[in-house]
């Protein structure tokens, strides 16, 4: 165990976080994703092996969810729409 690491990853979620909410359409469109009702965005996780998938809507960035890139990357969007 790595103490301090929960720490570290909620820090760099946060980071990628305000990024999106600087540039959100700097980032690009989630592969695999490109047919789907909306267009979803994700960003990497520095560091840690995360994604954050997201929408941009006129007023403001919906965060759909966080996986983990290496695991079905993909499996949350059976369950978001």
């Amino acid at each position: 165990m790595n103490p301090g690491l929960g720490v570290e990853f909620v820090g760099a979620i946060s980071r990628v976080i305000e990024r999106i909410g600087a540039a959100p359409a700097s980032f690009p469109v989630w592969p695999g994703t490109e047919g789907g009702p909306s267009i979803l965005r994700r960003a990497l996780v520095d560091r840690f092996p995360y994604a954050v998938g997201f929408e941009v809507h006129p007023e403001h960035v919906l965060v759909l969810a966080i996986p983990h890139t290496r695991r079905r990357p993909l499996e949350w969007l059976r369950h978001a729409f």
